[in-house]
């Protein structure tokens, strides 16, 4: 094997953000530009020959021709072995799955989540280290400080590799082994939860089910999992072949994206229960017959019940929420006598509470929830919890959920998305909410009552790390709270995120509509930022 040093200058824009490098795929094929990010992280690693280390993505459009980059730079670095998910292919939770099974050193997870795929699209790069989680900020800062003074790169002179074939091959002196994708994550999930419950329940028909893939990685295990494994009707799963433009939609589980899922499930032939999951699988969406299950509730009604599962009969060691989750789940904890951290966003945040045992489930609004079986959000692994506390309980999605309701109270919560906002235009009125602060306590607006108005600051209770400038957050004496931030997961201009949480307690009044409940707290929130006026938008593109 003929190793290349070829000549390189540096790019200035390859700061990772809380989910890895996400730009279009135009930007991506820029000569160099992918491989002088893999080359930094392998300069920031340092001790990657000899290691073994694990290689899949999503299946998006450039999913391949990267792998076959990120193989060459590989065996160029004295990589030992590559673990690779047959085709490319490996879900983030399960490719988490499968570095701390195999105890890798790290992983490469080729995705741009619930961005769309194709030519004209998004693509992304993330690494994980050893627990199977996203690099801290101190990794990511040191391969960004890397890439901005990077001059040349290694690379292996070596014909592509066949990714379809399962087996072992060599690169040079580096081990490739092509493996199922899916076998191992089904292995865990099958220790985690009562299959043989959960396949009772769907052959006899007392549970139906629908998934919807949306034509990204999840597609192979569900059906395997759900279908060949549960018995779950053929057809039970939609949309399940991965493609590279993800069937020209958008791989984001929610009720805008998720569009024919969503139809289904408010319709006279709905099954008991429907979910959804993203481009990279690590994101779910639970509904009920008629009925939607907030990522906030969900959490909540988990922490309340996962004890109920075999994988969890031992209960909570303490639960976890981002900053904008709504506040159901601390109600469950301190019911519990447990815990409850409150962290900004980005699942990296939870992978330190994990690995010191302060924690058992954690998740964020953003359809995402997981446990300590992985250090990275799973779609599949909360459809199979919820399947599994459906199948325990003998009851509807709806009820488990309104039970719920009755015993905490409710938290009325949406978020309120401005997407593609000129960045510029996005931080102004970030800046002209932060001038705010200082004087909004004690102020008055209509029933609402300012307690507290800070941005979030959070300091690691076991590294000690601190983390500046989270999100906005104003909080109102009758528990009501309103949460505004820039998202870091779009690749042109900024998404501005307005979350949006009002407190009840009463029974009686926790079916209202919810965009009715928080229609007080939406004005305020107007009034307070700007947001319409400032970005030119005369609503949100979604509401959630």
């Amino acid at each position: 094997m003929k190793t290349e040093f070829r000549t390189t200058s540096p790019f200035p824009d390859q700061k990772p953000g809380t989910s890895g490098l996400r730009k279009k795929v135009k930007v991506f094929r820029q000569p160099n530009y992918l491989e002088n990010f893999v080359q930094s992280v392998f300069d920031a690693l340092g001790d990657a020959a000899g290691k073994t280390l694990v290689l899949g993505g999503d299946g998006r459009y450039f999913n391949r021709e990267a792998l076959q980059i990120i193989v060459k730079i590989a065996a160029a670095n004295g990589v030992g072995r590559l673990l690779i998910g047959q085709g490319g292919l490996l879900s983030t939770p399960a490719a988490s799955c499968v570095i701390r099974k195999h105890k890798a050193h790290g992983g490469f997870i080729l995705s741009a989540s619930h961005n769309p795929g194709g030519p004209d699209e998004d693509f992304g790069i993330k690494y994980n280290v050893t627990n199977g989680g996203p690099a801290p900020e101190a990794f990511t800062n040191a391969v960004y400080a890397r890439s901005r003074e990077i001059t040349e790169y290694r690379i292996a002179n070596v014909p592509d590799i066949d990714l379809d074939r399962l087996g072992e091959i060599k690169v040079g002196e580096m081990a490739v082994s092509i493996i199922d994708p899916v076998s191992d994550y089904a292995a865990l999930m099958e220790h985690l939860f009562d299959f043989k419950l959960i396949s009772s329940s769907l052959k006899s028909g007392s549970i139906t089910l629908c998934f919807d893939s949306m034509h990204a990685i999840t597609g192979p295990y569900a059906r395997r999992i759900l279908e060949d494994e549960l018995g779950a009707a053929a057809g039970s799963v939609i949309n399940a072949e991965p493609l590279e433009d993800f069937g020209g939609g958008h791989p984001d589980p929610n009720l805008v994206h998720a569009h024919e899922l969503a139809e289904l499930m408010y319709s006279a032939k709905s099954p008991s229960l429907g979910a959804a999951s993203d481009g990279d699988g690590d994101r779910n969406m639970i509904m009920g017959d008629h009925f939607f299950v907030t990522p906030s509730d969900s959490l909540a009604v988990l922490a309340a019940n996962i004890h109920l599962l075999p994988g969890y009969h031992d209960g909570l060691r303490g639960v976890a929420r981002s900053m904008p989750t709504s506040q159901a789940v601390d109600r469950v904890a301190r019911a519990m006598g447990i815990e409850c951290y409150e962290t900004p966003t980005g699942w990296k945040f939870f992978g330190n509470l994990l690995d010191d045992r302060k924690i058992t489930l954690c998740g964020e609004e953003s359809f995402g929830t997981g446990s300590d079986h992985v250090r990275e959000k799973d779609g599949l692994w909360a459809v199979l919890c919820w399947l599994n506390l459906i199948a325990v309980r003998k009851q509807s999605v709806a009820d488990i959920v309104r039970e719920h309701w009755r015993r905490f109270g409710r938290d009325f919560y949406s978020r309120h998305d401005y997407e593609g906002v000129e960045t510029s235009v996005a931080e102004g009125i970030m800046a002209h909410l932060r001038e705010q602060l200082p004087g909004l306590p004690g102020k008055q607006f209509g029933e609402y009552t300012v307690s507290y108005a800070d941005d979030f600051r959070y300091e690691d209770p076991v590294d000690g790390s601190i983390s500046e400038k989270q999100g906005v957050r104003i909080g109102f004496e009758n528990g009501s709270r309103m949460v505004f931030r820039l998202s870091g997961t779009g690749t042109e201009g900024a998404t501005l995120r307005i979350y949006l949480e009002r407190y009840e307690r009463d029974p009686a009044l926790h079916g209202q509509d919810t965009q009715e409940t928080l229609s007080e707290l939406i004005a305020l929130a107007e009034t307070l930022s700007e947001a319409k006026r400032r970005s030119g938008m005369a609503k949100p593109t979604v509401i959630t």
